[in-house]
């Protein structure tokens, strides 16, 4: 087990971080080692960090980039048309489109797909390209959108970004008011909610399940057994994130980084991790409560499933229901969760592992709301800056938790 600290030296003025110079990103990848897609990504998040803020594109920009892109991918006739934007998601640019082709029999088809792409930069630093690869590895395995085309590096687009089929469905019932900000809390009726618990728990056991072996990835790498590269990895992206975007320092994040080092656990499986399963990121049909589609794969990695069930596990995403009972997600009584996933997975949960992963969570909602969320919204550069600002205020209380559960293992 890996129980070394990592020292840089006395912490720089903050003010570097608006303007990194290739010095200080030299150092950051040198102290926080990660996946190398991991690495690219949160690199070239740094080296652009001066180009100035986000400029809004219009849709016929968005479209004219999509039409170019496309005709580097197509060899037959196209056409783009209905072109709209899609609302809601805090880090990603979404616009739709109705694309027209001929396929290989000379018929005319058409399709609604969706475009998802990077704003300038986002609350989370993700990749466009491991996002389309574990997508496309899953496909056959639970319901999700049909990637079709990557522009990993935005060389037609003004950042990264993909095209994938549109699924239709809904993400919480149109007869209620909860859950309103990205899955937060969702009241689903008990018949819904049933149906949707079973899914939710058998594609859950399907992705820790899947066998990782029988997909080609180039920008996932497979943490070894019986290491502790899965939870190294994520404790340094999440800590060099904290020293790329936090505005000060704060000792909560010292002590926290100083226990996940002496406690990373080992890997017994490695499996699919969405990175963030929970209502709100899927889409059911109403009528039927079928899943149709998960969706945000942009946390995505291969590593331990604890990671999975304490991110699904957050108390923000569920609520109690008339009997008082709390449920996972809107969907499960937590007295139920593990066993139900322990019987559907066939794999066994520790509770030393789960509260590793508890604190980890905590660790990177803290990062994300007081020094990403803090970061972009002030130099610009996204287009969700005043939910960004919004997201700012939650830190405090992701904070306090975070000292709670430090305070059970200290």
């Amino acid at each position: 087990m890996t129980t070394s600290m990592i020292t840089t030296g006395p912490a720089p003025q903050r003010d570097w971080a608006d303007a990194p110079s290739d010095e200080d990103i030299e150092r950051l990848r040198r102290s926080y080692p990660t996946e190398t897609e991991v690495d690219r990504t949160l690199t070239r998040k740094l080296r652009r960090r001066a180009s100035g803020p986000y400029r809004r594109i219009t849709l016929d920009e968005f479209v004219a980039c999509a039409e170019q892109f496309l005709a580097s991918q197509l060899d037959e006739p196209f056409r783009v048309t209905d072109a709209h934007w899609f609302t809601g998601g805090v880090s990603k640019i979404q616009m739709g489109f109705t694309l027209h082709r001929d396929d290989q029999h000379g018929s005319r088809t058409q399709e609604r797909v969706v475009v998802r792409m990077d704003p300038a930069e986002g609350s989370n630093a993700t990749s466009r390209l491991r996002e389309f690869e574990l997508v496309t590895a899953v496909q056959n395995a639970v319901p999700v959108p049909t990637p079709y085309f990557i522009d990993a590096n935005g060389e037609h687009f003004p950042e990264p970004a993909l095209i994938c089929s549109y699924v239709p469905g809904v993400t919480k019932p149109s007869n209620t008011e909860t859950g309103r900000i990205s899955g937060l809390g969702t009241h689903f009726a008990p018949r819904t909610r049933d149906k949707l618990a079973e899914q939710f728990l058998t594609h859950l056991a399907t992705l820790h399940n899947f066998d990782v072996g029988q997909a080609t990835f180039t920008s996932l790498q497979a943490p070894r057994i019986g290491h502790d590269d899965a939870a190294l990895w994520l404790v340094n992206q999440a800590r060099r994130t904290w020293a790329e975007d936090s505005p000060w320092e704060l000792p909560l994040m010292e002590v926290a980084e100083q226990w996940m080092r002496a406690n990373l656990p080992t890997l017994d499986h490695v499996g699919v991790v969405h990175g963030d399963y929970r209502s709100g990121n899927f889409l059911y049909d109403e009528e039927t409560a079928d899943i149709t589609a998960w969706l945000d794969w942009e946390r995505g990695h291969l590593g331990d499933r604890h990671r999975d069930l304490a991110w699904t596990m957050q108390s923000t995403f569920g609520h109690h229901d008339g009997d008082g009972r709390y449920l996972v997600c809107g969907l499960i009584p937590s007295t139920e969760f593990i066993d139900r996933y322990e019987q559907t997975a066939q794999l066994r949960v520790d509770p030393d592992r789960l509260m590793f992963y508890r604190i980890l969570n905590a660790y990177q909602i803290v990062i994300s709301t007081m020094a990403s969320a803090y970061r972009v919204a002030k130099l610009g550069k996204s287009h969700q800056d005043v939910v960004l600002c919004r997201v700012r205020g939650m830190a405090a209380v992701a904070a306090d938790e975070l000292n709670l559960m430090l305070s059970e293992v200290l």
